[in-house]
This record gives C-alpha cells, structure tokens and sequence, in this order.
C-alpha cells in the first residue's frame, strides 16, 4: 500500500520539490543582495511553497487525466465510460496503464461471452425452426392436397387427416417440452418431493416401454433381484420422467436383440445412485460435453428417423438439478453407453 502511495503522489511530489527549490533560493538570493532575511522566514516559504504546490498539482493533473482519459474510453464504443470513476485516477503511469489494462481485459471476456451466446443463439433459432418445419409442412402438405380435390375421396381424405393429426402432435410435444424446459430453467417449475419405492418406479416404466423394447427385441431389465424397496426423497412424476427419457433413448440407439439395464446401490450414507446403461451405439468423446444440450443430436438423421423433440436429455439434466443432485454420463462410440445420477434416500 505505501508503495501505491508513493507511486501515485511522486510526479506531484518530484514537481513541488523542484519549485519550491527553484523559488526559495530566488528568494533567498534575492533577500541575500537586499537585506537580510530570517532563516525561519525562508523555511516557512519553503514548506508552504511545497505544500500549496503539491496540492495544486497533484489536483490539476488528476482532472487532466481524467478527462483525457474519459474521452478515450467514450470514443471507444465497446467500452462504457460509466464503470470508469475518479478513484481509478492516478499520476502514476505504471498503474493507470494497469488499470486500463484490467478494464479492457474485463471488457475482452465480456465480448468474448456475448459471441458464445450469440452462437448459441443462431444455433439454438436453427434447431428449433428445423424441428418445427418439418411438421408444419407435412401437415400443410396434406391439407393442401385435401383442398386441391382429395377430400372427395373417403379413404385418402381419412387417411390425409389421421396423418395431419399426427403432425399436430409432434408440434404439440415439442411446444410441451419447450415450455417445460423454459420452466426448469428459470425455477419456474415446481418439484413436490415426496418418499417412494424407485424400483417400482423403474418397473412402471419397463411395463410402459415394453412393447417399444419389443420392436427392436431389446431386453428392459434390472442388474439384479431386488427384493426389498429403496425409498427415496424425490419428485416420482418427475423423476419417472427421466427414467423414461433415458430408457427411450437406450432404446433408440441401442442393438437390435441388446440390453438396457437399470441398477440402484447406496452411494454414500444418504444418497442412491440409479445407473441405466446399454450396449447400444455409444456416443464419441466429442459429443459428450454437449449431449445435454437442446436440440444436440449425436446422430442427426438417425434420431429423427426415430422421433423425440431433441430436448429429453436436457430436461433430464434440468429435472435432476432441480432436486439438487448429479446427473454423468460414461459413453464409447461401438460399445454402450451408461447414464447414471444420484437422488436423495429417504430417512
């Protein structure tokens, strides 16, 4: 600190010294030719010399560097003036260049964050208006035909409309998903913990997915036997939500004739960790960091063969932070991949 001070103080300190020099000894000289003159005369000259000069100074220079200096930072456009005060001024070079420094360092990140969002922006408008158009245009395209004539037809006319309505939903379900997902991420969604069994919670999504399991002769099944019921702490609609948001997708991308296997062990004294892994297609170490995205794809067409609003896995995230626990993710590309989090036990 008293560096700092000596820095900010020595060109007012350096200035003043030299004036007061300069002037005491014309004064002294001059006096000395004249008459005589009180030694304690020319002391006090000095020290009141130094000190109105130093003061004048040091204030002078304050305000001409500040003005100097909040010129250039109000020509600078990507720079804002108001979070530059008066208590950054120094006289001291070394550390008004720091200063400097550290603001346009602050301003770099911060402009180096607003490109990040600003992609992620652009992607996310793409992903969404891909995601939309698509039905859209199947249910456009099938209206239109009705209008041009085939509406005259029974069968096609039926037909037409069973599958415009089938647009409808899937317009439905992504619209559901994108308000959920706006939900969780603003804390606008409420989670009502409540104690019950999780295996029969994963039970009750196994019977819900069996015959969607069945189409690709894969097997929903547990590690092990568990007799005995693990009670946990959680949201159960929730919670039944992410069970089968990742089972869906084990099932999507896993072999045909594969597994999915759920598995539930104690983690630590009061929480339980529910792994659901598969030997299904794997995703590339690449992909990884991003998986929990919305609208992320690991494999583009492949998943839009199969359905899915592109936002499950980020509402999986969203949902397990939403209880305060962990979601990971151990994946290799040809082998499987394993989805486990963790949840509260129930006391």
């Amino acid at each position: 600190m008293s560096t700092n001070f000596k820095k900010a103080y020595k060109f007012a300190g350096y200035t003043s010294a030299a004036i007061t020099v300069v002037l005491t000894l014309s004064l002294g000289v001059f006096f000395y030719t004249t008459n005589s003159l009180n030694i304690y005369i020319l002391i006090g000259f000095a020290i009141l010399c130094y000190l109105s000069s130093f003061f004048i100074i040091q204030y002078r220079v304050e305000r001409f560097i500040y003005k100097r200096i909040k010129k250039i930072y109000d020509d600078v456009s990507l720079l804002e003036a108001s979070s530059f005060s008066k208590n950054q001024i120094t006289t001291d070079m070394a550390t008004l260049t720091k200063e400097v420094e550290r603001f346009a360092q602050d301003k770099k990140l911060e402009i180096e964050g607003l490109k990040i969002r600003e992609n992620y922006r652009k992607e996310f408008i793409g992903n969404i208006s891909h995601e939309l158009k698509t039905p859209l245009f199947t249910v456009q395209g099938y209206i239109l035909t009705l209008l041009d004539g085939a509406m005259k037809d029974k069968s096609v006319r039926k037909k037409y409309l069973v599958n415009a309505n089938k647009g409808v939903e899937r317009l439905i379900y992504i619209v559901k998903d994108l308000d959920m997902i706006t939900k969780l991420e603003v804390g606008d969604l409420n989670i009502y913990k409540e104690e019950h069994n999780i295996i029969e919670l994963v039970q009750n999504v196994f019977d819900l997915l069996e015959m969607k399991a069945a189409k690709k002769k894969i097997e929903l099944a547990f590690d092990k036997p568990y007799p005995d019921s693990i009670m946990v702490m959680a949201d159960r609609e929730r919670i039944q939500q992410v069970l089968s948001n990742l089972i869906v997708n084990s099932i999507k991308y896993g072999r045909e004739g594969g597994t999915t296997e759920v598995s539930i062990e104690d983690l630590i004294k009061n929480k339980v960790i529910v792994r659901i892994s598969d030997n299904g297609e794997g995703i590339a170490k690449e992909n990884i960091p991003r998986i929990f995205e919305r609208f992320f794809r690991v494999d583009k067409s492949g998943s839009r063969r199969e359905g899915g609003s592109g936002l499950g896995l980020a509402i999986v995230k969203h949902i397990i932070e939403a209880h305060a626990e962990k979601i990971y993710v151990e994946s290799q590309l040809g082998i499987g991949s394993e989805f486990s989090f963790t949840l509260e036990k129930a006391k």
